[in-house]
């Protein structure tokens, strides 16, 4: 079985967008940051590889 090195760059830096993301919506909308949740957990498993 063969094992790959995947690069996860990508995901880190979705995953620390995503967490702006989520701080920006609070200040803004308040209650409306859990529909940033999603992005935040998908983008930190694929950025540890977890995915």
């Amino acid at each position: 079985m063969e094992s790959t090195k995947k690069s996860t760059g990508l995901y880190w830096v979705l995953f620390l967008a995503s967490v702006a993301a989520f701080f920006l919506v609070y200040k803004v909308g308040g209650g409306y940051c859990s529909m940033v949740l999603p992005f935040n957990v998908t983008f930190f498993a694929k950025a540890l590889d977890l995915m």
